[in-house]
């Protein structure tokens, strides 16, 4: 059994829950996810589970197992090694030390004792949550009725993974209070107008949509006119995407100008009942959506009419264990955990069940790692993808690719590994810091399991590396995996794979939110099929004079800093490498008034070149006065924009510079031999002792104050100026398990998933169909032969070349739609 207790307790750190165990460990980018407040909260949990759990950063967690390792265990337990079960070392034993590792500031302790029905359970009162894998349905209702008698309740969840078929249950008590339904940013509209009328209309600045729905609540800031909105709170019924009503505002005066509508979010309460009646009349969360045959066969408790095939599935590889599908059990239910410890995001009401039927053969056990596998997927061959290491602690699990066989797992990074990685990618240790992440990460796969054949690269793939990741690469590979962070490079890898027609998997995170796709060359769509909304960005004029929120400064100040720190310079030694000295510039150039393009932004920064820490000062507060009190000009500003205010420096002797003329700076450096070379700095958000968010922070917050804009503090600064993508374990072990693709099967057993545990919301779907257009053959010919012709002449060398057809976009406007690449090869009459 496993428990998780808050002190976590897990009980048997089996399958999904040693990947509960696995996500408590992952702080920084975790905490874009989940809030301060929410952090703290876990901080002072105790519980009963393993991995996950761990690197989410709790404060103690207790893992419950009492059987020995054995060989099933190799291949479903990533934390357990041969030597474990040549030793019959129990598994709880042989995980604590590899869970321990994970996170330094989280108390692991372990526990052997029997649990049973006799078991007394008084020893859970001392945890806040309990997860139950792999225990008995009737020791699952014992220990979920003893957490509910207690006050406040302690937080139940039970999940196992049977062969195919995995389910996950919570019991938060009776009343369960949720401060943050869905983990959003609040949103704020500028505000056009607000009609004098029941109901009063507000209508949105521009047209931009609010994003709103009918129900929440809003309230007011800065309305001039309607100033008795100002701090109330309203309800709001959506009338279209850009205005809603508020109820009655013809008492009030007429609305003149500006406004704020600031989104509130209301604290909800939910209700949960206890295993026992849930087994009678189950609450399901649906996930497959292109099954709607699925409601009535997920709760197999009940007595319903089931189907006979699913019941034979699940009886014959119900032993055995997917390791993807366990990973995405272990991904949910950790995120359940979260949710029961700090009342952020709406929890699971009651059950999920997902159920992968594929294909099933009978199997026969051969008395290694490999047979929880055999039990449900037979002899057939079945690749697996996550995201970086979830992936390939998958693909080690699973053993794809092993020593002695033809196939192999290349990975490829050209990065090192940071600090910051460390919350994010449980196969690294502080040990690996500034070491390459794809020989790190293949060396820890193979300790995983040593059987499976892995290379490591470290370059990058992009159009300059063509020549090592060519055609004849591509055309070696059965699949192609990736984890990437951007859509450009999501574009490339699609257009290569589809040219050379490999498979491709795709799958992303952002926060709690995550995706799938499986891209089937010449059956599904590929990624370049459709197109994301344009990244929306910030207008110059508004970056320059017209900042209204917080974003618009930090970009501002980010901005600053890449112009002082690293363009100037920049622009400064070039300028210094053409021309060899000051005298030169001086005597041959400036004197007989010849054009030396770029000469005097160079000599104004050479003027001001600090000697010493007071130089530094001196400059630090010119720039002051200019940024935030000379630079405030009389521009003509009406609402929303707001007017800048000048700040005034607190000093009472103000320091004042004037400009010198270039020619006695140049004399000046001359006579004092200054140096004529600087060091551009590379912004870098990582490093904290650099300074560099520190400057921004403080750049952006003087900007906000004149512009009477709510200033942010560091760790946001840093999440925008850096552009970090908030993440959190719990999404990257569900994705990693949720991304699959059966080799040698038709277009019915390919699945996308998109899936939200905040809400939370899990929605398998089938791909979409690759889009066949029907072009005039003869006329297509022709016009690609004397488009060969004229632009690319042929050689020995080239033999073909990739285009890429375009068709027209569905709505005026929009880009033209590209279709996925056309390899045309050249013909004799070509050459």
């Amino acid at each position: 059994a496993a428990f998780i207790v808050c002190k976590v307790m897990v009980a048997s750190p089996y399958t999904s829950g040693v990947s509960i165990i696995k996500m408590t460990f992952k702080i920084l980018r975790q905490r874009y996810v989940l809030g301060d407040s929410a952090m703290q909260q876990m901080a002072q949990s105790h519980f009963l589970d393993a991995k996950n759990i761990v690197l989410a950063g709790v404060k103690a967690l207790t893992v419950h197992d009492t059987k020995k390792c054995e060989t099933w265990d190799l291949g479903t337990n990533f934390f357990i090694r041969e030597e474990d079960i040549l030793t019959q070392r129990s598994r709880v034993e042989a995980v604590y030390s590899h869970i321990a590792e994970l996170n330094p500031y989280v108390q692991v302790n372990i526990s052997a004792a029997s649990l049973d029905e006799n078991t007394d359970l008084s020893f859970l009162k001392q945890f806040q949550c309990v997860i139950l894998t792999d225990t008995r349905i009737s020791l699952q209702k014992k220990i979920n009725d003893f957490c509910r008698l207690q006050q406040p309740p302690i937080k139940f969840i039970s999940s196992d993974v049977y062969g195919i078929c995995a389910r996950i249950f919570c019991d938060f008590g009776d009343q369960f209070e949720v401060s943050d339904p869905n983990g959003e940013e609040v949103k704020e509209i500028f505000v056009q107008s607000i009609t004098k009328a029941n109901p009063g209309i507000v209508t949105c600045l521009e047209n931009r949509t609010h994003g709103l729905q009918s129900g929440q609540t809003v309230t007011f800031k800065e309305i001039n006119g309607m100033s008795e909105l100002n701090g109330n709170t309203h309800q709001i019924e959506v009338l279209s995407p850009y205005s809603f009503s508020i109820g009655d505002t013809s008492d009030l005066e007429d609305y003149t100008h500006g406004g704020i509508v600031c989104q509130i979010k209301t604290p909800k309460t939910v209700c949960f009942e206890s295993l026992e009646k849930q087994l009678s009349n189950p609450s399901c969360l649906i996930a497959d959506f292109s099954k709607p045959e699925v409601r009535s066969q997920n709760c197999m408790n009940v007595t319903l009419l089931v189907n006979e095939e699913l019941v034979r599935w699940l009886s014959r590889s119900a032993r055995g264990s997917l390791p993807p599908l366990a990973a995405a059990v272990g991904g949910i239910a950790s995120q359940e955990v979260l949710k029961a410890l700090t009342g952020k995001f709406s929890p699971l009401q009651q059950w999920v069940y997902i159920i992968i039927i594929f294909f099933f053969n009978i199997f026969v056990c051969r008395g290694d790692r490999y047979d929880a596998l055999r039990a449900c997927v037979g002899r057939s061959c079945v690749g697996c993808g996550a995201i970086g290491c979830e992936m390939l602690k998958n693909f080690a699990l699973l053993g794809v690719s092993l020593s002695g066989k033809s196939g192999e797992i290349i990975i490829t990074d050209p990065d090192l590994i940071e600090k910051s990685n460390l919350n994010r990618q449980f196969l690294f240790r502080p040990h690996h810091i500034q070491k390459p992440k794809s020989t790190t990460a293949a060396a820890a796969t193979l300790e995983i399991n040593p059987q499976v054949k892995i290379s490591a690269r470290l370059n990058k793939v992009c159009p300059a590396t063509e020549n090592i990741y060519s055609d004849e690469f591509y055309s070696k590979l059965d699949v192609v995996v990736t984890a990437l962070d951007n859509v450009e490079a999501r574009r490339y890898i699609d257009s290569r794979s589809v040219s050379n027609q490999r498979p491709l998997l795709d799958s992303g995170t952002m926060g709690t939110k995550g995706h799938t796709e499986v891209i089937v060359p010449n059956l599904t769509e590929s990624y370049n099929s459709h197109r994301d909304p344009p990244e929306e960005e910030i207008p110059f004029c508004t970056l320059k004079s017209f900042p209204a929120v917080i974003e618009h400064t930090i970009q501002w100040a980010r901005d600053k800093f890449e112009s002082l720190f690293t363009h100037k310079p920049s622009i400064y030694n070039k300028f210094w490498q053409t021309h060899s000295s000051a005298e030169q510039v001086l005597q041959v150039k400036m004197k007989s008034r010849e054009s030396l393009e770029g000469s005097f932004q160079v000599i104004k920064l050479l003027s001001r070149r600090p000697a010493q820490w007071e130089d530094c000062v001196l400059l630090a507060r010119f720039k002051f006065e200019k940024y935030f009190k000379r630079k405030v000009s009389s521009l003509f500003w009406q609402s929303p924009k707001r007017p800048p205010s000048p700040i005034e420096f607190e000093f009472k002797d103000e320091f004042s510079e004037e400009e010198r003329e270039a020619i006695n700076l140049l004399e000046r450096a001359i006579s004092n031999n200054i140096h004529l070379q600087t060091t551009p700095i590379l912004f870098e958000k990582d490093d904290d002792s650099n300074g560099h968010i520190d400057f921004i922070t403080a750049a952006s917050n003087l900007r906000a104050r004149m512009y009477s804009i709510e200033s942010a503090d560091r760790f946001r600064t840093k999440r925008i100026a850096g552009k970090i993508i908030p993440a959190i374990a719990t999404a990257t072990a569900a994705v990693s398990g949720l991304v699959r693709i059966v080799a040698g099967y038709g277009f019915d057993s390919f699945r996308n998933c998109f899936f939200n545990l905040a809400l939370p919301i899990i929605v398998f779907t089938k791909p979409a169909e690759v889009r066949r257009t029907q072009i005039r053959t003869n006329l297509l010919t022709f016009s690609l032969k004397l488009a060969m012709q004229k632009l690319i002449k042929p050689s020995s060398e080239k033999k073909y070349v990739d285009l890429t057809v375009s068709f027209p976009p569905e709505s005026d406007g929009d880009e033209d739609l590209p279709g996925p690449p056309v390899r045309y090869h050249f013909s004799q009459e070509d050459n």
